[in-house]
């Protein structure tokens, strides 16, 4: 008999094929393996494709493979598609530039709670240590060792806590960290029937906030953030920002304002 999935993790992607081969590594030697996958493919070309065709030969994972036709920066459209493609009642979002620690699925299960939606964080790698990340270095957990990354090279700084494995340590500084606890799409995860309630992510959006913006809906609307930065661990792959431009970063300014002032708990631009 086929057991149900627990959850989905909906993976946002565009045209990065080398970091999606490498983040989809990550969950295929993740603890927990009751969960499906979904690629929220923003427009990619075929060698995106062929690597989530070349994964899903060797998973035993339930992979989905969500396309849209490039047409400039669209990522709420395809995600909003993507939470329609999924099969459970538990989502989490992250990104294809984020490498999951082992524990990452589990935890987001272990620490979900009916009302709530688990807001993560995540530690940067610089350009050098993203260029040497193998297969391999994140089978052996190599690239969440904090040891291994200074020695490669990586600044020392307090973030690097970040990387904590002591549960009582991450417990301690997820209630002392000044940092909100928001819908940060890289590392987020709530009940599904919460997201549709809100339906989904506004389609007018375009990058900035756009997924702050469905987190203050969900908050308008009932749903309480917890902080879980220290306890949901991924490292973030070096990338510069090209799709970033002041045009959009106004769009999204005005509606998040008009969301928060009129405490606006639905868009008429979402799922539905």
């Amino acid at each position: 008999m086929e057991v149900k999935p627990k959850a989905s993790v909906i993976i946002s992607t565009y045209n990065k094929p080398n970091w999606l081969s490498l983040v989809l590594h990550s969950y295929n030697i993740q603890t927990e393996s009751g969960f499906e996958i979904i690629i929220a493919d923003d427009g990619s070309n075929e060698q995106t494709k062929a690597v989530i065709d070349a994964f899903t030969v060797e998973t035993n994972l339930v992979v989905k493979h969500v396309w849209q036709k490039d047409d400039g920066f669209q990522k709420t459209k395809i995600l909003n598609k993507a939470i329609g493609a999924s099969s459970t009642e538990y989502l989490i979002f992250t990104d294809g530039d984020c490498i999951a620690r082992q524990d990452f699925v589990a935890t987001h299960l272990k620490l979900n709670a009916p009302n709530h939606a688990l807001s993560g964080g995540y530690f940067k790698l610089t350009k050098t240590i993203s260029d040497q990340i193998t297969k391999s270095i994140i089978t052996t957990q190599e690239c969440f060792n904090k040891k291994w990354l200074v020695a490669q090279g990586q600044p020392k700084s307090f973030k690097l806590n970040k990387l904590t494995t002591s549960k009582i340590k991450a417990k301690v500084l997820n209630t002392l960290t000044p940092t909100k606890a928001t819908f940060d799409g890289m590392n987020v995860s709530c009940y599904k029937a919460d997201i549709l309630k809100v339906n989904g992510f506004d389609e007018r959006m375009q990058y900035g906030g756009e997924d702050r913006e469905l987190g203050e809906r969900m908050v308008n609307n009932g749903i309480t953030f917890l902080q879980v930065r220290y306890s949901t661990i991924c490292v973030h792959l070096h990338h510069e920002r090209p799709y970033k431009n002041e045009e959009s970063q106004q769009l999204n300014q005005n509606i998040r304002k008009e969301t928060k002032q009129n405490k606006l708990t639905y868009t008429k631009f979402g799922i539905k």
